[in-house]
C-alpha cells in the first residue's frame, strides 16, 4: 500500500447538521454550484425543527419506493442530482423504532463485524471520526437519529491508515440488497437494506441527500474512496452506502 499519513483513509464530508436542545432539528441547505465540472457544496445551516418535519414522524405509507437497477444481480454505482433523495432498496421499509444507542454493526457478505462510538464534531465542523489506532472501530454520528429511529442514522468509518486496511476497507463492494444489522443497547437489532451505493467527490459531497430529514430509518455509511491525492493528503471521493430498515429483532 503506498505510503499514507495516519488518518488518510478517514471520511471528510462537509459539516452535518446540528443539533439544539432537546430533540428539535431543522435543516436548512445552502448549496451552491460553480460553473464547469466541479460543483462546489456551499454547506450547512442548521437552526431548531420539530419532531414531525425532522421526519419522527410522517405517512409512510405514502412513500414511494425507488429500486436500484441491477437488484443483487448487478452493482451499479448510484448518480442522480445532490439534492434527489436516497435509492431505496426493492423491499418495503419497516416502521421505525424508538431510539437506542448503536453498540455493534454487522455485515456479513463483507465479514465485518465492529463495535460502534458515539462521536461528535471537530473543531473545524466536520463529523469526528474513531482514532486511527483503533481501525475496527465505527463512529456514529450522535446528532443525528440513532438507527432504526425515523430519518437518517450516519456511520462512518476508516479505509484504511498509514500501515493497514481498516474496518471500511471493502465498504465499496458492497452490493444493493445486501443488509446490514446494527444492534442496540435496548437489545434490539435493526435490519437495513441496501438500496444503492454512491461514490461522489468531496467538492460536491451530496449533503442533503445523506442528511437530509427522511419518514423512514435509513442508514447511511461513509468512508473515503476514489484516488490518493498526495498533495493535499487525502482521498478524492468519498464511497457512501444507503440503506433503509426493512426488519428488526429482539438480541
Amino acid at each position: 500500500m503506498a505510503s499514507h499519513h495516519p488518518g488518510d483513509g478517514i471520511p471528510v464530508p462537509p459539516s452535518p447538521p446540528r443539533r439544539g436542545g432537546g430533540d428539535n432539528l431543522k435543516i436548512v441547505l445552502a448549496l451552491t454550484a460553480v460553473a464547469g465540472a466541479v460543483a462546489v457544496a456551499a454547506g450547512v445551516l442548521i437552526v431548531l425543527r420539530s419532531p414531525g418535519e425532522y421526519g419522527l414522524h410522517g405517512n409512510r405509507d405514502a412513500l414511494t419506493l425507488q429500486p436500484q437497477p441491477g437488484g443483487q444481480e448487478k452493482r451499479e454505482l448510484f448518480q442522480a442530482r445532490a439534492d434527489a433523495p436516497p435509492p431505496l432498496p426493492r423491499t418495503t421499509p419497516a416502521p421505525a423504532m424508538l431510539p437506542s444507542t448503536p453498540i455493534k454493526i454487522v455485515i456479513r457478505s463483507l465479514g465485518i463485524k465492529a463495535p460502534i462510538k458515539s462521536v461528535g464534531l471537530a473543531k473545524d465542523g466536520t463529523i469526528e471520526v474513531p482514532p486511527a489506532n483503533n481501525v475496527n472501530l465505527v463512529g456514529w454520528y450522535r446528532n443525528m437519529s440513532t438507527p432504526g429511529e425515523a430519518g437518517p442514522a450516519v456511520l462512518l468509518g476508516h479505509k484504511d491508515t498509514r500501515t493497514r486496511d481498516a474496518v471500511f476497507a471493502r465498504l465499496s463492494e458492497i452490493k444493493n440488497g445486501d443488509t446490514i444489522e446494527v444492534k442496540r443497547q435496548d437489545r434490539t437489532t435493526a435490519v437495513f437494506t441496501v438500496g444503492g451505493v454512491e461514490q461522489a467527490a468531496k467538492k460536491t459531497f451530496p449533503t442533503q441527500r445523506v442528511y437530509g430529514p427522511r419518514d423512514n430509518a435509513q442508514l447511511h455509511l461513509i468512508t473515503c474512496g476514489g484516488d490518493y491525492d498526495r498533495t493535499v493528503g487525502h482521498y478524492t471521493d468519498n464511497v457512501i452506502v444507503y440503506a433503509t430498515m426493512t426488519g428488526s429483532y429482539r438480541g
